[in-house]
């Protein structure tokens, strides 16, 4: 719920005639550099994840 009013409110601040390219421009780079910043956490989490270690309590998936 807290997100969709903060899309929202990108969304509508955005959209305002007075806001600057140069605004766009700075938010959706801040956004990009967050995006890499969090995928590489995550890649080097799962890769220092212990290999013999299950993720979840269940079975084995049949998949893999």
């Amino acid at each position: 719920m807290e997100q969709d009013l903060k899309l929202r409110q990108i969304h509508d601040a955005l959209k305002k005639p007075e806001t600057s390219k140069e605004d766009i421009i700075i938010l959706l780079m801040a956004l990009q550099e967050q995006c890499y910043v969090l995928a590489n956490c995550v890649t080097n989490l799962l890769a220092k994840w212990p290999k013999d270690q299950p993720i979840t309590k269940g079975d084995l998936s049949m998949f893999g």
